[in-house]
């Protein structure tokens, strides 16, 4: 099954389940800093389109209250938004290497553990 795309509101969402585990659509709108929190009505709405994209389920009701979770890992989603992102540049990881380490965002111990993770792909690939 295909990854779906998720808007920037239903990462938020994803990321209040994924945080917390199992919620109801109130709880996950009590996530939000108040300050800039979605009406109960767009929570539901996108909650909705995320069971319809098969991002999350319901597992249960209390009441009148659904609960939902996660069915899509955060690492899998994050795998999405990537490859999404490397796609603007033809699939080519340089340029989106270059303007983090331009703007500091990769930092050298950041690299460092990148070539640990590479040399321990290395050793898996190799024929034994």
């Amino acid at each position: 099954m295909a990854l779906p795309k998720l808007t920037k509101l239903e990462l938020q969402i994803m990321d209040a389940l994924w945080g917390r585990g199992a919620l109801c659509i109130r709880d996950i709108q009590e996530t939000f800093p108040a300050k800039n929190r979605p009406m109960y009505p767009t929570v539901q709405t996108v909650v909705y389109r995320l069971e319809a994209k098969k991002a999350v389920r319901r597992v249960k009701k209390i009441g009148n209250a659904h609960i939902f979770e996660a069915v899509i890992s955060r690492d899998a989603a994050r795998g999405r938004l990537i490859d999404d992102l490397l796609s603007l540049f033809g699939g080519k990881a340089q340029p989106v290497m270059t303007h983090l380490v331009e703007s500091g965002k990769l930092t050298l111990d950041d690299v460092q553990e990148t070539e640990e993770l590479l040399r321990k792909l290395a050793r898996k690939d190799r024929p034994q």
